[in-house]
């Protein structure tokens, strides 16, 4: 038997190429683009940007002991940290950030990116060499085209997607031995570091391993039948001590997950009969928002090595079930029902056909068998097939609709029939006996990388011109007095408080710099909290992936306890004064945020909120808490002094802004008489939010701008506080389409006297509590029995006790931490722990052991 040692020694040249080869070709496109570490450009495109940076930087807090992996405090007023990390931050490379500083993570990303695309191509190689029985530098080559695959290169900047192309491979290969030599050890620590990092992927993977499975039992029914139990039992036992962090995912996703998509058509919207060869074709990127078609491409060489698999002389069994799986694969790209199962039978936002790559394994590995069976002497097979392949294309490029596949262009086409041309002359060379086995397999590895960095470049390209690869300044440039800044407000604080950026570098900031705040983006986020947040004013429209601070009132910075704003410009907000500078921003403080929690009377369960009216929504919840009857908001109309560029037309209650030229901005001038004790905002509610697209809103008046985009943020845009009757005049600039639909614009201002009142009322009632990092505890002191209510997002997780006893909490409006207080002094305490990590910690512990047990057991029986 071979030992590692032995093992590494002999085939360590063929270990480093398949590692580094595709990690240097990566990091070769990425320089090409300007993205390189220190450089201008992040490894991130622009939407994933500061997203998935500012989730590392938060893992990285964790990791140091900062922060609990159960509960953030610092992501949307709170939330289930560990939900997160199994979506975002799961696997085995993420604690690699630990080598970076925050501030650097858009340069932890780039080094895991190509750490995780060499790894990929590793892997591979480790599969293919215990599998297919041609020479290692064949191996090698195939390992090539695995790890920059167009759908691994295309999705590239979705960094926590990559782990899976790791296990995919060693999984296939875990099937194969423990048919083949009984051996069950891969399999387990393969599917269990698959579901540990991304129970995403995992779900998709795991259907195509299963249906592998079976392909490969039917096809060896007599020989491999008795492997379905040993199968049976790997596969639950590895899902098993998954469940350690799936679990508690799962159960908060049946929380706060959306809803299963509805099946309304039988055929996928943009797919059509010429997308298998469109997609195979060199450096075709069509988009990976909607209306895309799937990434399929693995390099032309393994497609035509896989139509070899099924014209030799191959079982016909084992042709016919891989035929089956291809077939499924291929349906599912058409079929609805189908597409909806491999995405656990929710339609994905964006990125579409996010199996797709398992079709270019399933090419790749075919190829794989395939070329065992190509011979020197072949009769010109091969040959033959590379001519079809040509003529394929050739056909395909000249009657295709150039309407529908505007995104393909004449240089595609040109570089795939040059490429295939090149393949056909080494073949043809290598049979004739003009090159040795030697130089055959040196032109195939140098020819293949050069097709599949090609290829490379055309996705990388693609996603510069679809989504923009960001500027890193823009993450790094800011981080220093920000993070200042943060620095001070916690150094004032001891109690718990919350903080919002009205300059952020983006809606994720909180977590990156560790504040509470309102904003965030994500796939894995509390709804009911930000579902009532929006009845509140804090914009987070359908499933609530986004939820926004800005363009909010005074009300609500009161309620959700925001105690300090930064901003780049001052800001004139009644009860916010000027506390600190660091570079281009400063920072103010609020005499008026509320504590964590208030006391109020049971009645306050049955207050009346309103769908589709925020102000009265606020002003019925702010009146309730404080048991007074406060009238806060009155509305003025606006009058227009002067337009630019802009036709606007009078529709009922909504008004129209169109402009004049096109790509040129629409302002519009108003005026308002603004009275006494103050706080204005100018009202925008958007008629038609599908209208907008990425419109934006420039607001100026006494001389200061703030632009906002109309779709994210909310509808309130601060005028400023007046202390005395005040004639007012605001611009408004709108970019970005054509037109733009309004509810008819006005001024609402908010009365600071009755807002002083409301705020001091409640304060009175108010109850101190300190927080853990997953706890909050504090003391109570009530004459009646009274409602505490508080600003923590509600979740099963949480629970409670008074004096020692555990109580039960309820849910304040579906969103906030309640609980009813009895009369006296008590003691309260808040713990968190996701619902569901116990349960899974046992089956992590109990399926551990019974598969060591079950390993002992077999392997000896089998022996």
């Amino acid at each position: 038997m071979v030992t590692i040692k032995e093992f590494y020694k002999q085939n360590k040249r063929y270990i480093f190429a398949s590692f580094f080869i595709p990690l240097l070709l990566m990091a070769f496109v990425y320089l090409t683009l300007g993205i390189f570490p220190g450089s201008s450009r992040s490894v991130l495109a622009s939407d994933a940007f500061s997203q998935f940076s500012n989730f590392h930087a938060s893992f990285r807090n964790v990791l140091l002991g900062k922060q609990s992996i159960f509960y953030s405090w610092n992501a949307s007023l709170g939330l289930n940290y560990l939900s997160l990390i199994s979506y975002y931050l799961g696997g085995f490379f993420t604690p690699l950030v630990l080598l970076f500083p925050n501030q650097w993570m858009p340069d932890a990303l780039y080094f895991l990116t190509l750490l995780k695309i060499g790894s990929a191509g590793l892997a591979f190689w480790f599969y293919a060499k215990h599998t297919f029985k041609i020479q290692p530098w064949h191996q090698v080559t195939l390992a090539v085209c695995y790890a920059l695959m167009s759908f691994i290169t295309a999705h590239s900047e979705l960094v926590m997607w990559l782990d899976a192309f790791v296990y995919l491979p060693l999984i296939i290969w875990g099937i194969d031995r423990l048919l083949q030599n009984k051996k069950p050890k891969l399999l387990f620590i393969s599917y269990f570091m698959l579901f540990f990092s991304s129970f995403y992927m995992g779900f998709m993977i795991g259907i195509f391993s299963f249906l592998y499975f079976l392909s490969q039992l039917f096809s060896h029914w007599s020989k491999y039948k008795t492997r379905v139990i040993p199968y049976g039992i790997t596969s639950l036992l590895a899902g098993g001590a998954s469940m350690i962090i799936i679990l508690p995912a799962i159960l908060d996703l049946r929380t706060n997950g959306e809803e299963l998509t509805a099946i309304t058509s039988f055929k996928t919207a943009a797919t059509s009969g010429f997308d298998f060869f469109i997609k195979n074709m060199i450096g075709v990127y069509d988009t990976t928002k909607y209306g895309s078609i799937p990434f399929i491409y693995i390099g032309l060489l393994p497609l035509a090595f896989a139509t070899l698999y099924f014209v030799s002389n191959i079982p016909w069994k084992q042709k016919f079930f891989n035929a089956c799986l291809f077939a499924i694969l291929m349906a599912s790209f058409y079929i609805v029902p189908l597409n909806l199962f491999w995405h656990g039978m929710h339609a994905p936002n964006m990125f579409l056909f996010r199996y797709a790559y398992l079709l270019s394994f399933l090419l790749l590995m075919l190829a794989g068998y395939g070329w065992e069976q190509f011979k020197p002497k072949d009769h010109g097979k091969m040959i033959a097939i590379l001519l079809i392949w040509i003529a394929i294309f050739s056909v395909v490029y000249g009657f295709l609709p150039k309407e529908k596949y505007e995104y393909v262009t004449i240089l595609s086409f040109v570089l795939t029939v040059v490429f295939l041309v090149v393949y056909t002359l080494i073949i043809g060379f290598y049979q004739s006996g003009r090159f040795t086995k030697k130089h055959f397999a040196l032109f195939m590895v140098l020819f293949v990388s050069l097709e599949m960095t090609l290829n490379t470049n055309g996705m990388l390209r693609g996603i510069l011109a679809d989504w923009n690869y960001a500027s890193r300044s823009l993450y790094t440039q800011p981080y220093k007095d920000i993070h200042t800044l943060i620095e001070q407000a916690k150094a004032d604080n001891e109690a718990f408080y919350r903080l919002e950026n009205l300059d952020p570098v983006s809606s994720n900031d909180s977590i990156n710099y560790g504040y509470s705040g309102v904003g965030m983006f994500s796939s894995i986020r509390n709804r009911h909290s930000s579902s009532y947040l929006d009845q509140l004013g804090f914009r987070s429209r359908g499933t609530n992936l986004n939820i926004r601070y800005p363009n909010n009132t005074l009300l609500m910075d009161g309620f959700v306890g925001i105690k300090y704003n930064i901003a780049k410009q001052a800001i004139h907000k009644y009860g916010f004064e000027p506390l600190a500078t660091s570079g281009d921003y400063l920072l103010y403080e609020n005499k008026n945020a509320l504590p964590l929690g208030f006391l109020a009377d049971a009645s306050i369960q049955d207050i009346t909120q309103f769908e589709n009216d925020n102000l009265s929504s606020q002003t019925n919840l702010m009146n309730g808490l404080s048991g007074q009857n406060e009238t806060f908001y009155h509305f003025h109309p606006l009058t227009v002094i002067k337009t630019e560029n802009t036709n606007m037309t009078q529709q009922g209650n909504h008004t129209k802004f169109t402009e004049q030229t096109s790509n040129v901005a629409k302002n519009v001038t108003w005026e308002v008489q603004v009275p006494a004790h103050s706080q204005a905002y100018l009202s925008l509610y958007p008629t038609n939010f599908a209208q907008l697209e990425s419109s934006t809103a420039t607001i100026t008046v006494n001389g200061e701008q703030r632009k906002t985009q109309i779709n994210i943020n909310g509808q309130y845009y601060d005028l400023g506080y007046y202390d005395t009757p005040t004639t007012v005049q605001v611009t408004a600039s709108f970019y970005g389409t054509k037109e733009v639909s309004f509810q008819n614009p006005q001024v609402v201002t908010l009365d600071t006297q009755a807002y002083q009142r409301t705020i001091d009322s409640i304060k009175s009632k108010s109850v101190s509590l300190t927080t853990g990092k997953r706890s909050a505890s504090g003391q109570v002191t009530t004459e009646t029995s009274q409602q505490l209510i508080t600003t923590i997002p509600y979740d099963k997780g949480w629970s409670a006790t008074i004096d020692g006893k555990k109580v039960p909490i309820t849910a304040f409006q579906d969103a906030f931490v309640s609980l009813t207080i009895p009369k006296g002094t008590h003691d309260i305490q808040l713990s968190y722990l996701p619902q569901g990590f116990l349960i899974g910690l046992t089956l992590f512990v109990l399926c551990m052991i019974l598969f060591i047990l079950f390993t002992r057991y077999y392997e000896k029986r089998m022996d």
